[in-house]
């Protein structure tokens, strides 16, 4: 496996129910359930830790802190959500993976990778004015002759560093916090959520938020925002359906 000295189990991929029912069964303390939910998922782990390589870091440090972004997926995964557990995972590894590589290296941002960042920026203010909207990366990318990912990066490597602590939505003395949007947030696809994001509503910012950062239930949502439940089932399906289109 890519020279490592790991062997996985070869475990049947399980079906949503069954994943769904090892989940429930976990959260209620069976620990059979989740070491099978946890040996059938190794493979994602896996998948995540293959994107992190060459980071000067041991391959193996980082699947074991996958690992441990698995566990906590397991543990926090609501069923009421109507989407897969692989879906809801993947961030929550790749946040941990990359908090981990946060606190194990310095970051040290090249002349380069600094002045392609200033290029970018100048270049999407000259293609927003010409195009009268927010230009996409991929067309950025192509007017600097570089690929998505060194852009992505680029932008990533010279973004302000925050605080965890920062508050970032606040409703009803109920504050979210920047480290509860991390493994969402930081995925490859942060910089095209912001874009999306910015586009939304107050009140379908805060639905987004709540549900998807915060992992609040429709009807913790609809007690923070004062309406019902079907109202926030019906706003959150139109919201999540114009970000999927945009994205």
């Amino acid at each position: 496996m890519n020279g490592w000295p790991i062997e996985l189990p070869n475990h049947p991929l399980l079906s949503d129910q069954e994943t769904k029912e090892l989940i429930l069964a976990a959260q209620q303390g069976d620990e059979q359930a989740r070491s099978r939910l946890i040996e059938s998922n190794l493979r994602l782990v896996l998948s995540v830790v293959n994107r992190f390589q060459n980071r000067g870091l041991e391959m193996e440090d980082l699947f074991q802190v996958g690992s441990i972004g698995l566990v906590k997926s397991i543990d926090g995964f609501d069923l009421q959500y109507s989407v897969k557990f692989s879906t809801y995972a993947v961030p929550k590894i790749i946040g941990e993976i990359k908090r981990f590589i946060r606190e194990s290296t310095s970051l040290h941002v090249s002349r380069t990778i600094k002045e392609l960042a200033h290029q970018a920026i100048v270049e999407k203010d000259r293609l927003t004015n010409e195009l009268g909207r927010t230009p996409t990366i991929h067309e950025i990318a192509t007017e600097l002759d570089v690929t998505k990912e060194d852009l992505i990066s680029a932008f990533d490597a010279v973004s302000p560093v925050q605080s965890l602590q920062q508050i970032v939505h606040e409703n009803d003395g109920d504050p979210i916090y920047l480290e509860d949007q991390l493994a969402v947030a930081e995925d490859d696809m942060s910089f095209y959520l912001k874009e999306v994001m910015r586009k939304l509503d107050t009140d379908e910012r805060k639905i987004v938020l709540l549900r998807y950062f915060a992992e609040k239930s429709q009807t913790e949502v609809a007690n923070t925002l004062g309406i019902s439940q079907p109202q926030v089932s019906r706003l959150e399906k139109r919201v999540l359906m114009e970000m999927r289109n945009q994205l």
